[in-house]
């Protein structure tokens, strides 16, 4: 028997945290063989990617792992953090859950990827950016040349996610760790990314650990698999036979949740909250400096767009569409031409000062719940930020109740909100950025992918919540999301977008059940795809 590349033993993950110690992976067990792939599955919060972390001596810094680590014999629970390096980026790879934050704002994204080679490679600055293009073909970034020089903010989602990977395979690692690789992305998006992950560990013979709560790509991706809860694997085994025969209810449970219903119609008459014509949203190239013409991506490109109370209009598309611009600019959160009300009064004359009164109406749950979250402040203190902008005559103690029950709308313990955002799971700190969100009791809420990083139990939940929410205060929803299923359960009416325009509209059904455009029929497609998973090959 071929020994394993990454063997783990009676792995245990523990925080200390204000409310004692919290043990999130309690006696782990798990092998990896060289070239293969396994994926460890489990709702947020299960301790997937801790255990991942472990693996790569990432533990934060309240925390410590107890148990056994080898690769390839070599024991990793203990080094310190210079032995680590050895390791790491050579050897061991990991993509994150959320690129945006994992790469570093300021750096073009080619320095970005050639640190590694030069660090662990020993690289040339010259050999490093030869390098770094043949990376960035390989991942199948267009105009490699270019987007060298560009900087994250520059990339789509789906684009920077590939640059992690670039980043990840720049040594040949013999283990990719891909911790919810795919989260964020559009489904044509993802399953590009998955065949890239297919092709690059044929042609590299590295064995990949795919942590996801998507059990589609479990089904097509993965040839074991281990099934997570509370911190304990409570199943594992072939992925065809765990998805064919579940042996333990809670796995049962996970291969049966799906987003369910529909929610209910605004009120007929129902008034216009916000509308929108012929949004334009255009952002300069850098290379145009000091040169002739015109250079500029326009992101958005003549959009028009109505919502009434009790009303969500879905808005999909595929990365670098669009759709992520468009909720901002109707909110005035980037620069935009054309016509934006919100209700009787016109936003496009209102500077920064004269958008501050409008703020507790117009909220926005962003599409990185890490990224738009102080690692320095408690999740009560998050939660109830704005209460101290709008509401600053509230007692501190006011305070804090309404954050409680902020953290109990949202299916959080309230006991909690004294821990800080790195002590939650990718799930959970999604949940605390609503609440941040729905404590000002808004009018008008721009959902930029609230459910991307939340398994299927935890979504319908959420999107159960969030229509509550809706009929109890006749939210308006603009919600943007990547995931069809999630779109029918929640919307009214949905605007398709491509290139920054609006390609197709109309009712859920109209556009899910009988698209008219070739675009459209291609995302529902691949979601239908997505939703079906026929199982991996061994």
């Amino acid at each position: 028997m071929t020994a394993p590349l990454l063997s783990i033993r009676d792995l245990r993950v523990r925080f200390r945290t204000g409310d004692g110690v919290l043990e999130a992976v309690k006696g782990l067990d798990l092998d990896i063989a060289p070239g293969e792939t396994v994926a460890i599955v489990g709702e947020s919060g299960s301790g997937k990617s801790q255990t991942a972390h472990a693996v790569m001596g990432l533990v934060a810094a309240n925390g410590w792992a107890e148990g056994s680590v080898r690769y390839r014999g070599d024991e990793l629970v203990g080094l310190a953090p210079a032995e680590l390096n050895r390791y790491r980026g050579s050897r061991l790879a990991m993509i994150f859950q959320e690129p945006m934050t994992s790469l570093d704002p300021l750096y073009r994204i080619g320095d970005q990827i050639a640190l590694p080679l030069t660090t662990h490679a020993g690289m040339s600055r010259r050999d490093a950016r030869r390098r770094v293009l043949e990376l960035l073909a390989l991942v199948r970034i267009a105009n490699p040349e270019r987007r060298l020089r560009s900087y994250p903010h520059e990339l789509s989602g789906g684009q920077r996610q590939r640059v992690m990977i670039a980043m990840a395979i720049a040594n040949k690692p013999d283990l990719l760790i891909a911790d919810e690789p795919t989260t964020a992305l559009d489904v044509t998006v993802q399953a590009r990314i998955l065949e890239l992950l297919a092709d690059l560990q044929r042609r590299l013979g590295m064995a990949i650990l795919f942590i996801t709560h998507d059990l589609g790509i479990v089904r097509r991706f993965a040839e074991r698999t281990y099934v997570m809860q509370h911190g304990v694997v409570v199943e594992s085994g072939a992925t065809a036979d765990i998805f064919v025969r579940p042996r333990h209810p809670y796995t049962r449970r996970l291969i049966e949740a799906e987003p369910r219903g529909r929610k209910a119609p605004p009120e007929a008459g129902a008034p216009t909250v916000l509308e929108a014509k012929d949004v334009r949203v255009a952002f300069p190239l850098r290379s145009a400096f000091l040169s002739r013409g015109r250079h500029e991506i326009r992101a958005v490109d003549g959009v028009d767009l109505a919502v009434r109370a009790g009303e969500t209009v879905g808005v999909v598309g595929e990365s670098g569409s669009g759709k992520s611009t468009l909720g901002r600019a109707v909110l005035k959160l980037v620069p935009a031409a054309g016509m934006i009300r919100f209700e009787d009064r016109s936003l496009a004359p209102l500077d920064r000062a004269g958008m501050r009164p409008l703020r507790r109406e117009l909220q926005i749950v962003f599409q990185d719940p890490y990224g738009s979250l102080s690692p320095r402040m408690t999740a009560g203190e998050i939660v109830t930020e704005g209460l101290l902008v709008h509401e600053p005559a509230i007692p501190r103690a006011e305070r804090d109740r309404r954050a409680a029950q902020a953290f109990e709308e949202v299916r959080l313990d309230p006991a909690g909100r004294n821990r800080f955002p790195h002590e939650f799971s990718g799930g959970q700190r999604q949940r605390i950025a609503i609440a941040r969100a729905m404590i000002l009791h808004p009018k008008l809420v721009v959902l930029d992918e609230p459910t991307s990083a939340l398994d299927r139990s935890v979504q319908s939940d959420m999107i159960e919540l969030l229509r509550d929410l809706q009929v109890a205060h006749r939210l308006a929803y603009v919600f943007i999301s990547h995931d069809l299923a999630v779109v029918r359960a929640l919307s009214d009416r949905i605007l398709v977008m491509k290139d920054g325009r609006v390609v197709e509209t109309g009712s859920t059904d109209e556009i899910l059940e009988r698209p008219r455009e070739a675009y459209t029929q291609e995302l529902v497609a691949a979601a239908a795809l997505a939703e079906q998973g026929p199982a991996a090959s061994g």
